[in-house]
């Protein structure tokens, strides 16, 4: 037997494409009992879908007001679910638009118990600013490119594209990763076996794509790769820092989103990270709490210098009115 959420939607087909029903033909058709069709009318009564029911030899079933209502089946939670998910993606870089489309459909075609609920969901919620950990404005994405790397992924076809500043790639796509409001996409160089992660927005994808592939395993877990390589190659400023601490200190003080950790024969140890912009990089190195000294770039020793000039400033002045 079907299950009771497939059968439910095909009763509401076959409700949907003839006015009327009776119960032995709904119940050949379904391949079920008379008793499962009275089951699975009050299930759709219970989602909100009107249902007509006349008694009698020459009794039927058909469908109501809103007869015309799409086959959709969610139940309360399921449809709290998916319009939070839809709230949360208009706050999304590129899909603000589509996602606002997206759950203004949703609500027009629910039953009205369930829109009813949205629509006081919505009402009742307001979205904070979407970027808070950078001052640099999130990246857009092109749904398009998504669903393109996606198709890729699936059919196990190769990518060519260029990469950043013009760079040619061409990679074995394997998953699609989102982290930090941003949206990777682990490849395998086909030529070197070199896995990486690529940021979505930085690749412009060319047609014809690549060549078909066989996968091969992947060594480790692809999320956590995406986290530790980012900290390496996936920043827009990369700074290499020595910090006047051991390696196990630092990596109890930091997420490990923030870098990788190298420890050093005096006992000190070098935190590579990165982040958006030389403030972003400045507020989680200074957010240590322990000495450090800065090997690269050059542009994040001007910047602390400014920053070292304006907190002195602020201690003098703090003094000054105290």
């Amino acid at each position: 037997m079907k299950k009771t959420s497939g059968r439910v939607l095909e009763l509401l087909g076959l409700m949907q494409a003839r006015v009327d029903w009776t119960g032995p033909e709904l119940a050949e058709r379904l391949g079920v009992t008379d008793r499962t069709v009275r089951n699975d009318i009050a299930r759709l009564r219970e989602l909100g879908y009107p249902v007509v029911a006349t008694r009698g030899r020459e009794g039927h079933y058909r469908l109501g007001v809103g007869a015309k209502l799409p086959p959709l089946l969610l139940d309360d939670e399921e449809a709290v679910a998916v319009a939070v998910g839809l709230r949360t993606v208009t706050g999304v870089a590129g899909f603000e638009e589509s996602g606002g489309r997206a759950l203004a459909k949703l609500e027009h075609v629910l039953p009205d118990r369930l829109r009813r609920q949205l629509v006081a969901l919505r009402d009742a919620t307001t979205a904070g600013p979407v970027n808070t950990a950078s001052n640099v404005e999130d990246p857009e994405v092109d749904p398009a490119a998504l669903t393109e790397i996606a198709a890729a992924i699936r059919d196990r076809r190769g990518l060519r594209a260029f990469y950043r500043d013009g760079e040619r790639v061409e990679l074995e796509p394997y998953r699609l990763v989102a982290w930090q409001r941003r949206w990777y996409v682990v490849g395998r160089d086909p030529a070197s076996a070199a896995w990486a992660p690529y940021r979505v927005d930085w690749l412009t994808l060319r047609t014809p794509g690549g060549r078909s592939f066989t996968p091969v395993p992947f060594p480790g877990d692809m999320t956590e790769f995406v986290v530790r390589e980012v900290a390496r190659t996936g920043w827009a400023v990369h700074a290499r820092i020595v910090v006047d601490a051991p390696a196990d200190e630092v990596l109890a003080r930091i997420n490990p989103a923030v870098g990788t950790v190298e420890p050093l024969p005096d006992g000190r140890s070098v935190l590579v990270t990165g982040g958006d912009s030389l403030e972003v990089v400045a507020v989680w190195i200074g957010m240590l709490g322990i000495d450090f000294t800065v090997e690269s770039p050059a542009a994040l020793v001007d910047h602390l210098q400014v920053l070292a000039t304006r907190y002195a400033g602020a201690v003098a002045g703090s003094a000054a009115s105290s």
